[in-house]
């Protein structure tokens, strides 16, 4: 799992780009959710973490960012398939923080398996999860930013989300699927600034990631190196992992007032990946 590293506690200086603002970002207990949100934190807002793991390792992530960033940093365990816990997830929020500003929908799954024989609860657990989740999280808390004329949500899809792949038809139909719900959330929040994009990382470096690449070595027999070169960076013409600083640094400036003219844009953090 992720961890957030010990950082200086944060010089009370400028105003920052996101301070007094108030987040929600699912699956941010590790990868990059958990980059998301640390970046959240930094730029100045309050931040309702959300996902599985080790409560302890969960509980010193969540301190340290408070502490490093002085703000506001909460847990909720909430089940991300389980409509009622997520509204009863932002109700915990409004009451903590006051209010919901920001919603980052972050948590997913991943199956694979060809078509005729992928299970259909897989099927079903990757869309809850990867979609349906966040549907549900916007809808719980959109009318409250359009009271407020202002929100920004950022729905994390995948370069699976703009093209297809072999064997991942829940993933890649989860992911198409957030793109659509993005450009439809854009156009009911656009006359009440109330913004809504997709975030389309490519491979991003993350301990899950790092852990596919060994068992892939492992099972195919090959290098590393070969691994990472041959299969997860094959279609990057960067040659080179995405990291979870430059999604969270994209989540950030989307969130920003600077970013008040985008919306229902689906922006590829892909190495070139989708240009081919």
């Amino acid at each position: 799992m992720l961890k957030v590293h010990e950082q200086p506690a944060r010089p009370a200086t400028g105003r920052r780009p996101l301070e007094g603002r108030t987040a929600i970002v699912t699956g941010s207990t590790s990868g990059i959710g958990l980059g998301i949100a640390a970046a959240l934190a930094e730029a100045g807002a309050a931040v309702m973490l959300n996902g599985f793991g080790d409560p302890r390792e969960i509980e010193d992530n969540r301190a340290m960012l408070s502490r490093t960033n002085d703000v506001d940093v909460a847990y909720d365990p909430a089940d991300m398939t389980d409509p009622a816990a997520i509204r009863l997830m932002v109700e915990r929020a409004v009451k903590r923080f006051g209010q919901v500003d920001i919603v980052v929908n972050n948590a997913g799954i991943q199956h694979v398996a060809p078509i005729e024989e992928f299970p259909a609860d897989k099927w079903n657990a990757v869309i809850a999860i990867n979609l349906s989740s966040a549907f549900h999280l916007i809808r719980s808390t959109f009318a409250g930013m359009r009271s407020r004329r202002f929100g920004r949500i950022v729905n994390i899809s995948s370069a699976h989300g703009l093209i297809g792949s072999p064997f991942k038809s829940a993933y890649v139909a989860a992911k198409h699927g957030i793109v659509g719900l993005t450009k439809v959330v854009a156009l009911e929040g656009a006359a009440d600034n109330v913004t809504c994009n997709a975030v389309c990382p490519g491979y991003v470096w993350t301990p899950l990631v790092e852990q596919q690449i060994d068992g892939q070595a492992r099972s195919h027999n090959i290098s590393r190196d070969a691994v990472i070169r041959d299969v997860f960076l094959k279609n990057q013409p960067t040659g080179r992992f995405a990291t979870v600083e430059e999604v969270g640094a994209l989540a950030v400036f989307l969130c920003s007032e600077a970013a008040a003219s985008i919306t229902g844009s689906a922006i590829p953090v892909d190495g070139g990946w989708t240009a081919h």
